[in-house]
């Protein structure tokens, strides 16, 4: 199994990935339908990604970061997109999401944490649109801001995610490959029992001579051991790989006596871009796919998960403002494709999203964090063994 990184704290942007880092498809895994350049959210044309992860063993042991996303880049980061909410379980958080149900649109960065940094996160997302998009930030503006609880690795109560970290995500935001696993938002996550985190696919929609893509970036922290089934076959009760967080009764010695840790426990923040051009409602139908692409993974949906989904479309630039027309009432005009012609947008995002979560439990390596807790990755011989005796 991999060994724990030096802890230390830095940033990666989307270009900052190991290109020799195996993903799913390179252990032999299965995977539907057409997959874009970079097999990634970022194949979304001009859209960004940005990451900090945060490695520390003093003052207080941290691992932990921040995933930012740009929709249209850094030049158009107070641009409106068309967007929609999608809840599975509501035991978690997503900022600003009142408003994109009531608009059907977000207007400003999304970013990606652990539970207890929203505020920071938030704050970082303000400082750093106050600065490049002041226009954006003097007017108005609702950063979205999702998390994800990894207080099993993390030290969560110690304040180690600033405002400032927020910002460097979002100035490290890049098109390209972007790196998966323990970094980001995602380097404290687990997932079904072994170490998750950050994850990553795409799928490439076509119809006659147009082509779209679709992006999902998803932080991977839910779900049970004995759930987990990637392609279909049963990896995670047929594993090896020790599982302390859900079998060495931690939680019950923090909590006191009587408590006990749910299996499953956990939460998923999932994000899906697209270029194709949607409507509002077509966009939270996208986000209502989200569940099944994570069902193909094995997972039922725990009580005690967050799992909140946000879809948003990059089309229609400059259509969804707030423009006034003088003293009288402006009107719009939104393309946006027949919903005859969704379907294959649905299946895409089912495809990248079981795909995503592979990916994040693959690139994953063991990690040690806090009072000595363990996490250990999905061993990769036991993933060539799946598929190599298919």
């Amino acid at each position: 199994m991999a060994s724990d990184p030096a802890p230390e704290a830095g940033t990666g942007a989307g270009g900052g990935a190991d290109p020799g880092a195996p993903r799913a498809r390179d252990l032999g895994v299965p995977s539907d339908g057409e997959p874009g350049r970079w097999n990634a959210i970022t194949d979304v044309p001009g859209l960004e990604v940005g990451l900090v992860t945060i490695l520390e063993d003093q003052p207080a042991v941290a691992r932990t970061g921040v995933t930012a996303i740009l929709p249209r880049g850094r030049a158009a980061a107070g641009g409106p997109c068309a967007a929609g909410v999608a809840v599975l379980n509501g035991n978690g958080e997503l900022t600003g999401r009142s408003w994109i149900e009531e608009s059907g649109q977000l207007q400003a960065p999304i970013a990606i944490t652990n539970s207890h940094a929203v505020g920071a996160v938030h704050r970082g997302v303000d400082r750093w649109m106050a600065q490049h998009h002041p226009a954006s930030a003097a007017s108005w503006m609702l950063p979205v801001v999702g998390e994800t609880w990894d207080g099993y690795l993390n030290s969560i109560n110690a304040d180690t995610v600033r405002p400032e970290h927020a910002v460097a995500a979002l100035d490290a935001a890049a098109s390209g490959p972007v790196a998966e696993g323990n970094v980001g938002g995602g380097t404290g996550m687990n997932c079904y029992g072994f170490k998750g985190g950050t994850g990553t696919a795409s799928r490439i929609v076509r119809s006659g001579d147009e082509r779209w893509t679709v992006g999902v970036l998803l932080q991977a922290n839910f779900g049970s051991r004995k759930e987990l089934r990637i392609a279909g076959r049963p990896l995670g009760p047929a594993s090896q790989a020790p599982n302390p967080m859900e079998t060495s009764g931690w939680f019950a010695r923090e909590a006191g006596a009587g408590a006990v840790a749910a299996p499953g426990a956990g939460s998923v923040i999932v994000v899906v871009a697209t270029d194709a051009p949607l409507l509002p409602d077509q966009c939270r139908a996208l986000a209502r796919r989200v569940p099944l692409g994570l069902a193909r993974t094995g997972t039922t949906g725990s009580h005690f998960s967050g799992d909140i989904f946000l879809a948003f479309s990059t089309a229609n630039e400059g259509a969804l403002g707030s423009r006034m027309a003088g003293d009288g009432i402006a009107v719009e005009q939104l393309s946006h494709v027949a919903w005859g012609g969704i379907d294959p947008f649905f299946e895409a995002v089912v495809q990248a999203t079981e795909e995503a979560v592979c990916n994040a439990l693959i690139a994953a390596r063991d990690m040690t964090g806090r009072d000595g807790h363990t996490s250990f990755a999905l061993p990769h011989e036991e993933v060539r063994a799946a598929f190599d005796a298919a």
